[in-house]
């Protein structure tokens, strides 16, 4: 089996939306029912975003195999239905590294080792990886064109339609076109400078994706056409639309699908009920039945990236009730906290590191415990949720984790025994899918029809069994457990209508087409809630 290349460059400004593109893309191709994988390359040097502050890099989104990742993979995951791994996420530090240390063992033995060939090789080799066994392979390139970050995965994406000929690399150049009010014109300036940078590195790019707040009149087209050496029909619109699983749609009615394939030479195999279940997905939530006002209570709020995998799992759990899932973005380190609270019918509390707004975080479980709100808590929301309960109900004062009171007389929430000696803080964590036993007489086997699942994980403090027992005599149902090790997985509250605490991440698990069951019930109980 032949692999075909298809590689997704950005112009212009950052977040124009490459990785919607490319997984949009990568939607488009399995719905004709092709073998499609994909790749994300990313020009910084850390050698992955693990310990990167949500602010710089959105946030970190964990594979099945426990690699710390680029949110994108999400993306990928969400629209093509399929678990990435390690080797869909390459950084310029792991190009880096592994080039070093093949010099230092003597591979390179009386060469000088260099960006060109020794680097660009190394990238061209783990694109090819990911197309081993695929019959496309979808490639992001990181970063903007002119940066000079990027520039070796450029050069590397330009030798590969030398190294694998004309009919088997398609470039797709993702770029904007801004309108001006003043003058109430679309300009297609900033898209000619892009692509004309591009065709310097030696990229001529087979499709233009043209990010417009307007719509593209047939004028603008040929202009853009004209300017950038690129034919009429390949200049594609992609305007904003209401959600982001639309836009394989979009691609579809500009015939974007078919372009690719009667470029690469491509077979469709899939000919009956093509999109049907995509599109009844986008339709229910652009046309929803219900709302519901659930808030994600954390500390990164000025950046919805932070949270994109939660944010899309609530939309997918909206999706299995026809319901909008309108959601109140509430940051715990602000004083109108409580006020905003009082309006919704859900409280989830997310994951984070470091101690600022622990205090709010722990008080917003109390909240929703006392007051009966359906209540998810996530990695440290669940641990919060253990805090809460130590101190409040079993009457421990002052519980707390050692992860942000090293002396507390109730460490309830400890390190976990093998993170103890820890010295590098990179990739260190506990990292990827783990099993857990789920208790049937619980929220959580009601949710998930099933007593043993799998979990992907990214934590280094866990329940202290210690204070297991003085908890669940006071009524804190620990629910699911990852019995090798008895580490607490779940936990529940018996008298509530909804309280669940996860120590994993089942956002990262959840599909438009299959919305995880914790976030499906989640979103049923604060439709409940709100009725």
């Amino acid at each position: 089996m032949k692999c075909k290349f298809i590689f997704v460059t950005g112009g212009v400004v950052s977040s124009l939306g490459k990785g919607v593109t490319s997984s949009a893309l990568g939607r488009c191709l399995i719905e004709h029912g092709l073998h499609v994988s994909m790749l994300k390359l990313d020009p910084y040097i850390n050698v992955d975003p693990g310990t990167m502050n949500p602010y710089q890099h959105g946030e970190v989104f964990v594979t099945e195999d426990g690699a710390e990742t680029d949110l994108d993979l999400g993306h990928y995951e969400r629209f093509l239905g399929q678990d990435m791994r390690k080797i869909n996420n390459v950084t310029t530090g792991q190009i880096y590294e592994e080039v070093i240390t093949q010099e230092r063992q003597g591979h390179y033995l009386g060469k000088t080792v260099q960006v060109i060939p020794h680097i660009t090789n190394a990238i061209k080799d783990r694109i090819r990886k990911v197309g081993q066994g695929k019959e496309v392979v979808i490639t992001e390139v990181g970063g903007t064109v002119g940066d000079i970050e990027s520039l070796p995965f450029l050069e590397a994406i330009r030798q590969m339609k030398i190294d694998h000929g004309i009919e088997n690399v398609f470039y797709v150049h993702v770029t904007l076109i801004p309108y001006l009010k003043s003058s109430d014109e679309l300009k297609t300036k900033p898209t000619q400078h892009s692509v004309g940078k591009l065709r310097e590195i030696g990229i001529e790019p087979n499709v233009l994706v043209c990010r417009t707040e307007k719509s593209l009149d047939l004028d603008l087209r040929e202009k853009v056409a004209l300017f950038c050496n690129v034919p009429v029909q390949n200049i594609i619109a992609a305007p904003d639309v209401s959600t982001i699983y639309e836009v394989p749609l979009t691609f579809v009615d500009q015939a974007l699908d078919k372009i690719v394939l009667s470029t690469l030479k491509l077979k469709p195999k899939k000919k009956t009920k093509r999109w049907d279940s995509w599109r009844s997905m986008v339709q229910k939530i652009k046309f929803p039945k219900n709302t519901v006002q659930i808030a994600i209570a954390g500390k990164y709020m000025e950046l919805k990236d932070s949270y994109k995998s939660l944010i899309e799992a609530l939309i997918h759990g909206g999706i299995a009730h026809e319901t909008l899932v309108q959601i109140e973005y509430i940051d715990v380190t602000l004083p109108d906290l409580w006020e905003r609270l009082k309006n919704v019918s859900g409280i989830l509390v997310p994951g984070g590191f470091g101690d600022r707004g622990i205090e709010a975080k722990i008080s917003v479980v109390s909240y929703a415990r006392e007051n009966k709100i359906p209540f998810l808590g996530i990695c440290l929301g669940m641990q919060c949720a253990v805090i809460d309960y130590a101190r409040n109900v079993c009457n421990l004062t002052g519980a707390h984790s050692t992860e942000f009171n090293s002396k507390t007389n109730y460490p309830v929430i400890d390190f976990l025994p093998e993170q103890k000696h820890v010295k590098k803080m990179g990739g260190t964590m506990r990292l990827g899918v783990f099993p857990c036993k789920i208790q049937k007489n619980s929220v959580a086997y009601h949710a998930y029809k099933q007593s043993e699942i799998g979990e992907r994980h990214r934590h280094r403090y866990e329940l202290n069994n210690r204070y297991r027992k003085i908890l669940e005599a006071q009524g804190l149902q620990i629910s699911g457990e990852y019995t090798p090790k008895k580490l607490a997985e779940i936990v529940e509250i018996k008298n509530h209508p909804w309280f669940v605490g996860v120590q994993f991440h089942p956002e990262l698990k959840s599909r438009p087409l299959r919305p995880h069951p914790l976030f499906r019930e989640f979103v049923k109980a604060a439709l409940h809630y709100e009725k």
